[in-house]
């Protein structure tokens, strides 16, 4: 499946330039610059937008599961204090744990916007290191909300059938799978 998978794509991919450079009479490498110059804009090859397209698709699922782990009952209302209690202690824990990394984040930034500043690195690696920072906080963020909010759901569940606790449980953790991928 895989291999097949691999060969379309790379046949989708260099058939085009390949064709495109014989016309003029250059190589398949050259030819996608040649093309671009030639047209007067930046020609992006199409297999560069499945990593785009494929983090949409993720977080689109991971919004759908979420969706369904909520629709599903909190159970009694013993079980919905005891999952207020634990939700309420695990963000304390998220909050302090967001404190400590915040000073390192700091400070790695500081230093990175200053060997950029300077010209040791590129700039683009402060930005980079900034949004992967920031994103990565929010998928912990949602991960942690995401599985305090099924504990309780996921005991309910496993009341009612092994298989609709476990149901519950997998689509809670897939939607942190599919934030941290998206």
């Amino acid at each position: 499946m895989f291999a097949g998978l691999l060969a379309v794509v790379m046949v989708g991919w260099c058939v085009p330039q390949a064709a495109c450079g014989a016309e003029l009479g250059i190589s398949s490498d050259e030819a996608g610059v040649v093309g671009a110059a030639a047209s007067g804009r930046i020609v992006i090859p199409w297999i560069w937008w499945l990593a785009p397209i494929g983090s949409i698709i993720a977080l689109i699922a991971a919004f759908v599961l979420y969706k369904q782990v909520m629709a599903a009952s909190e159970g009694s209302e013993e079980m919905k204090a005891i999952a207020a209690h634990v939700r309420e202690g695990a963000m304390a824990y998220l909050k302090r744990q967001y404190k400590v990394v915040a000073v390192f984040f700091v400070v790695v930034s500081i230093i990175l916007g200053i060997m950029g500043w300077i010209g040791v690195q590129h700039q683009l690696v402060f930005i980079a290191f900034l949004t992967g920072g920031f994103f990565s906080g929010l998928c912990g963020f949602l991960g942690m909300k995401t599985a305090t909010l099924a504990g309780s759901r996921t005991t309910q569940g496993a009341k009612e059938s092994l298989n609709r606790g476990l149901q519950v449980a997998f689509r809670a953790g897939a939607v942190m799978g599919f934030v941290v991928v998206g």
